[in-house]
C-alpha cells in the first residue's frame, strides 16, 4: 500500500435525520481510527458551511458518515460528485437504488437472490381506496405473519413485525410516519445475518457474517445502538453451506445494485440454509456496536488500516 500519511480526509456526520446521534458516532468512529493511522481528519456536520469548506480547502476524499436520507438516497454524493470531489461507498445512482427498499429488491431477485414476497403501497392509495378495503386484500394475499416496514430508511426505524393481521392497521401507521410508502412483505423465519461487503481493490469481498440475536426479538431501533440489548455471534452459527450461501448471496446482492467500496447486506438464512434478501445499506453503521466493526475485526482486520485502504480506493477510482 502506498504512503497514506497525511491525506486529508473530511468526514461528514450529523445531518437533520432521524439517524443524526447514530450518525455522529459512526463519524467520530471513523475520524479516530483514520487519525490514528496518521491521516490528517476534519469532522464536519451536513449544514450550510459544508459546501464552501469543500470548495476553498479541496479535501483528498470525503467519507460520508450521514445516515438517513440526506447521506444514504444519494444527494451528497451527487453532489460530491457535481464538485468533482473523490469520496468513500457507491456512487449517487446506485445509492438511490439500494435505499428504495423495493427496487433493491427487485434488482437483487434478478441476479438470482431470494427475496420475501411482498406488495409496496403509497400513502395516497391506502388513504384514497380506505384503509378497511385495502388492508382486507392484503390479508387475502398476504397472510401473516408480516414485516411492515418503510420503503425508504434506516436502523429499522418504523419497522414492525406483524403476528396477528388485527395488528397490521397500526404497523402501517407506524410506517407511514417515516416514509409515504410502505412495504407489507412475507416473515421469513430463520437465523438473522448481516454480511459485510468490503472492496479495497481485488473485488467484493465478504467478511464473516454476523449473526443477529435481539433479546425481546425484535432487531429494532433500540436493539441496535445500545449495548446488551443483542447478542452477536461472529462468525455466525451456520452450517458451511449456509455461511458460504449468505457470502455469496451478499456479494451477489452488493453487484446487482453497483454498490462499492464498502456496504452491508441483511439477510435472512432459512432452516433449508436458503439466504433471503432483506435490504443492503449503502452507508453501514460503523458505531462501537455496529455490525461491520465486528465482522472486521472477527475477519482479521485492522480497522485503521481498512479504512485508510477503502479512503484511498476512492482517491484510485476517482482518478480512473
Amino acid at each position: 500500500m502506498a504512503d497514506l500519511t497525511r491525506r486529508h480526509v473530511v468526514v461528514v456526520a450529523g445531518g437533520i435525520s432521524h439517524e443524526r446521534d447514530i450518525s455522529l458516532r459512526s463519524g467520530r468512529r471513523v475520524a479516530d481510527s483514520l487519525s490514528g493511522y496518521g491521516w490528517q481528519v476534519d469532522l464536519r456536520d451536513a449544514d450550510a458551511s459544508l459546501l464552501p469548506a469543500l470548495r476553498d480547502d479541496r479535501p483528498d476524499v470525503v467519507w460520508p458518515a450521514l445516515h438517513g436520507a440526506s447521506g444514504e438516497d444519494g444527494a451528497l454524493r451527487g453532489i460530491l460528485e457535481a464538485l468533482d470531489i473523490p469520496f468513500v461507498g457507491s456512487r449517487s445512482t446506485s445509492a438511490r437504488l439500494a435505499w428504495d427498499k423495493p427496487t433493491a429488491s427487485a434488482l437483487v431477485a434478478r441476479a438470482g437472490v431470494r427475496t420475501p414476497r411482498s406488495i409496496t403501497l403509497s400513502h395516497d392509495v391506502f388513504r384514497e381506496l380506505g384503509a378497511v378495503g385495502v388492508l382486507e386484500a392484503i390479508g387475502t394475499d398476504h397472510p401473516v405473519p408480516l414485516a411492515v416496514k418503510p420503503a425508504r430508511g434506516g436502523s429499522a426505524q418504523g419497522v414492525t413485525l406483524v403476528e396477528d393481521v388485527h395488528d397490521l392497521p397500526r404497523a402501517m401507521v407506524t410506517a407511514y410516519t417515516y416514509c409515504d410508502d410502505v412495504v407489507i412483505e412475507q416473515l421469513i423465519r430463520g437465523t438473522e445475518v448481516a454480511v459485510g461487503i468490503i472492496d479495497t481493490g481485488d473485488g467484493p469481498v465478504a467478511l464473516s457474517a454476523v449473526e443477529i440475536v435481539p433479546k425481546d426479538g425484535v432487531y429494532g431501533f433500540e436493539a441496535r445502538y445500545n449495548a446488551g440489548l443483542t447478542t452477536f455471534y461472529t462468525p455466525a452459527r451456520l452450517p458451511e453451506a449456509a455461511s458460504s450461501a449468505a457470502a455469496e448471496a451478499a456479494v451477489a446482492a452488493h453487484e446487482a445494485l453497483g454498490l462499492r467500496h464498502v456496504s452491508r447486506v441483511d439477510l435472512i438464512v432459512d432452516g433449508a440454509g436458503t439466504p433471503w434478501f432483506l435490504e443492503a445499506n449503502v452507508l453501514p453503521g460503523l458505531t462501537e456496536t455496529s455490525l461491520v466493526p465486528q465482522a472486521l475485526s472477527a475477519s482479521g482486520f485492522d480497522l485503521g488500516w481498512t479504512y485508510a485502504e477503502l479512503a484511498e480506493r476512492a482517491i484510485r477510482d476517482h482518478g480512473a
